[in-house]
C-alpha cells in the first residue's frame, strides 16, 4: 500500500458492488451477491498493486468497478482529488483517458472487423489526440514499436496475430490515450509460461520508461512477485491482507495467504511452507458464511471465527504502513 506522506494517485474507500437477486412474479429483491463487499486500495504512482485471489473472490468486478464500467453499490474512488463515482457519465469521460483498461481475452476485446490501426487509433480520435489521421497512424507505428510490434502490422486484422501479440496490440491500444494507470485484469493468464515472461518483461519496462502505475489482477502469486510493489489478498469479495509483496512472500500472516502460497510449486526449501493449499471451493457471494467468510475453510479456525467478522487491521508483527490482515489470530485484541 501506499507509503505514509507520499500521496496515492488512485484511493478506493470501502468499495461495494451488489447485485440485487430478484423472485417471484414481482422481481422483489429478495437478496444481493456481494460480488465486491467494502475494498479499500491504494496505488502509487509508478507502482504495481497487485490484486490476488481465486476466480469467484470479485477481483474483476472490483477493476471494472473501479472504472465505472460496473456499477457500484456504495464507497468512492478517489483519482487525483476527485471522486470518479460522484461524476456523470460526461464528467467521467475525460478521466477514461488516463485510466485505461488491458483485458484478459485480447481475442474477444479486439474488434475482429477493424485492422490494428483503427483499433489503437480509437482512443485517440475519442480524445483528440492527434490533429490529423496522418497524426494518428504515425503514432500507431510509435505504439507498435513500443510493444516490440512491426509498424507495418498495422494493416492487418487481429486473427492474423498470435495470442501473445494480441495482447501486445491490447496494450498498446491502451497506451494511446497516454493513461496514468493501467488495470490489467489477468492480462497473461490466458498465455503460454514463455509469453508471459515476455510479456511481463514488456509491462516492466513501459513502467520504466513512461511511469505507469498498474493495478494488476491476478490469481497467480507465481506472477505477482515478479512486477508488483504491493499485494492485497482479496477472498469473497474482502481484502484479507495487504501488504509489500517481499513481506507477503517471506511472512503472509493470513490463513488464506499461506495456502495460496503453499500452491506454488518450488525447489527452493527456504521457500517452502508448511501450511496446507486451500481445499475446497469458494462460497457463493450470495450466501456467504457467518462471521470470518474463510472459516469454513481454513485450518486454523476457532468457535469466534464463525460468530464475529474480523476487521481489515494492522497485525501483531506488521512493520510498515499498509500491512494489515483480516484474521483474529494475527490481530492484538
Amino acid at each position: 500500500m501506499a507509503d505514509q506522506g507520499n500521496e496515492a494517485l488512485l484511493r478506493v474507500e470501502d468499495l461495494r458492488t451488489w447485485y440485487p437477486i430478484k423472485k417471484g412474479l414481482l422481481r422483489k429483491t429478495v437478496g444481493h451477491v456481494k460480488a465486491v463487499d467494502g475494498v479499500s486500495l491504494e496505488i502509487e504512482a509508478g507502482k504495481t498493486l497487485a490484486l490476488v485471489g481465486e476466480s469467484g473472490c470479485g477481483k474483476t468486478t472490483a477493476g471494472r468497478s473501479i472504472l465505472c464500467l460496473e456499477n457500484p453499490h456504495a464507497g468512492a474512488v478517489w483519482y487525483e482529488g476527485t471522486n470518479l463515482l460522484s461524476l456523470s457519465r460526461k464528467e467521467l469521460h475525460p478521466y477514461r483517458q488516463k485510466l485505461q483498461f488491458v483485458f484478459q481475452d485480447p481475442m474477444a476485446s479486439l474488434d475482429p472487423r477493424m485492422r490494428v490501426r483503427e483499433i489503437i487509433a480509437e482512443g485517440m480520435k475519442s480524445f483528440g489526440i492527434g490533429k490529423t489521421q496522418q497524426e494518428r497512424t504515425a503514432r500507431v507505428g510509435q505504439l507498435l514499436e513500443r510493444v516490440q510490434l512491426n509498424p507495418d502490422h498495422m494493416w492487418r486484422y487481429p486473427h492474423e496475430f498470435s495470442g501473445g501479440q494480441r495482447q501486445r496490440i491490447g496494450i498498446a491500444r491502451a497506451l494511446a490515450t497516454e493513461p496514468k494507470l493501467l488495470i490489467c485484469d489477468e492480462a497473461v493468464s490466458a498465455l503460454d509460461v514463455s509469453i508471459q515472461a515476455q510479456i511481463l518483461n514488456l509491462l516492466r519496462d513501459l513502467q520504466e520508461e513512461l511511469g505507469l502505475a498498474y493495478l494488476f489482477i491476478t490469481h497467480d502469486l507465481g506472477v505477482v512477485k515478479y512486477l508488483a510493489h504491493d499485494v492485497a489478498v482479496m477472498y469473497l469479495g474482502r481484502v484479507v491482507e495487504s501488504g509489500k509483496t517481499e513481506r507477503i512472500f517471506d511472512s503472509p500472516q493470513h490463513p488464506y495467504t499461506k495456502g495460496l502460497l503453499a500452491a506454488i510449486p518450488s525447489v527452493d526449501p527456504d521457500r517452502r511452507t508448511e501450511a496446507p493449499p486451500v481445499a475446497g471451493d469458494v462460497p457463493s457471494p450470495s450466501d456467504p458464511p457467518s462471521g470470518c467468510h474463510f472459516h469454513t475453510r481454513c485450518p486454523v479456525a476457532f468457535d469466534r471465527c464463525s460468530q464475529e467478522t474480523p476487521g481489515l487491521a494492522p497485525f501483531a508483527a506488521a512493520t510498515g504502513v499498509g500491512e494489515r490482515s483480516r484474521c483474529f489470530l494475527t490481530q492484538d485484541d
